[in-house]
């Protein structure tokens, strides 16, 4: 079956609700992805910050091969010994105390929402509370993660969403503090806002942050869904404020492919919340998934991922830089790690769809951002050849 036949079998079949590019991918090795005729492409968007081991890794394929020999699933009525052991290794690159394992980041989002309710509804003994998230925010985009999603567009048709979710600015902190009452059980953003067109929170956000949620006994979520699994060069963005969160939600690299989410809190905040018949997944934290998750932190602690991801970030970042120099359209590199932006004064999905001809994999975040997210084991010749394409395409525009 040749390309185009796949894509009217795929427009007739699959619900619309993707505007796909013209490309069916076929396999992957390291950092390079194949479509089913063959075509190379340089891989530097990871599935959305997905593939953090790049495509083909011989040490995860041969666990996932292991553990499809023993065990695919149980319930959640039993202990599997995959989940005791991704919960261990999760729980020491982390610093949280308890995890719950979700099927997905907007699963895991709606788990801490949860969590952070209860929290307050045990300590008050009434219901009836509110959160306060942050415009230009993303969370997912079931009815609860787009109820604190910061953005109108997504929210609207779907309407009335959850209550008492207010928004303040991103990186304001006297917008936060405006909109806090004695209802207030949970202020929740992304460290870095990745969708919103990669806004990394100050630190003085951050600090400022933390010390109202400690003044009012108010829990702080922390969304690390995309930024998280050592993108920034720290395991999870918040590591490097040293702004430690109450609950923090985990998904994309965390199974590297296979779809496993994680909401994870303090032993403080699993004390007093969530209790058997609170909450609940059937596939969630399955052998499987669990094998894959515990194959991932293995190998990311002990290969040092996330140093080698801050020595090749210095390089990208400079090469970025660079082009921000060059292209008077370009103007600002935002990021941190290999979670970068490149920010435009045009629309850019026609770069996008250039680069993409040209053998290139980048996308957006917003109209006008250039998102790089990469798998992290990029060495500086994958920088190189991803800016000698995307120069090339920046010349034409």
């Amino acid at each position: 079956m040749n390309k185009m036949t796949y894509i009217e079998t795929a427009e007739s079949e699959l619900l619309h609700t993707y505007n796909r590019f013209p490309l069916v991918l076929d396999h992957g090795d390291g950092v390079y992805l194949y479509d089913t005729d063959g075509k190379k492409y340089l891989d530097f968007a990871a599935g959305i910050a997905v593939q953090a081991l790049g495509y083909s890794n011989s040490e995860y394929k041969e666990a996932l091969k292991a553990q499809i020999d023993k065990l695919m699933h149980t319930s959640n009525l039993y202990y599997n010994v995959p989940a005791i052991s991704a919960a261990k290794r999760l729980l020491k690159v982390s610093g949280m105390d308890r995890v719950f394992f979700t099927n997905s980041g907007t699963e895991a989002i709606e788990g801490a929402i949860k969590a952070a309710k209860k929290y307050a509804y045990t300590r008050e003994k009434e219901a009836g509370h509110e959160i306060i998230a942050m415009e230009h925010s993303f969370h997912g985009r079931s009815l609860g993660a787009l109820a604190v999603t910061g953005n109108a567009h997504y929210r609207e048709p779907f309407g009335p969403l959850m209550p008492g979710v207010k928004f303040a600015e991103f990186n304001n902190l006297e917008s936060v503090k405006a909109l806090i009452t004695d209802k207030t059980c949970a202020i929740l953003f992304e460290t870095i806002q990745g969708e919103g067109g990669i806004y990394p929170a100050t630190k003085e956000f951050m600090k400022g942050v933390r010390e109202l949620c400690d003044k009012h006994d108010i829990l702080l979520i922390l969304d690390e869904i995309q930024c998280g699994m050592g993108r920034t060069g720290e395991m999870f963005a918040w590591q490097e404020y040293g702004v430690k969160p109450d609950i923090m939600t985990s998904a994309k690299a965390l199974g590297c492919g296979v779809p496993i989410g994680a909401f994870l809190m303090t032993e403080k905040v699993a004390e007093k919340s969530l209790t058997p018949g609170d909450h609940g997944t059937t596939y969630g934290g399955n052998p499987f998934v669990c094998a894959a998750a515990d194959k991932v932190l293995e190998i990311m602690e002990r290969e040092n991922v996330t140093a080698h991801v801050k020595e090749v970030a210095v390089y990208l970042e400079e090469r970025l830089n660079a082009c921000v120099e060059k292209f008077d359209f370009l103007t600002e590199r935002r990021g941190v790690g290999l979670m970068q932006g490149l920010v435009c004064e045009k629309p850019v999905l026609p770069i996008v769809k250039a680069a993409l001809e040209k053998g290139l994999i980048i996308i957006t975040a917003g109209s006008n951002v250039i998102r790089m997210v990469p798998p992290l084991i990029i060495e500086k010749e994958h920088v190189d050849e991803m800016i000698a394409i995307l120069e090339e395409v920046l010349s034409v525009q």
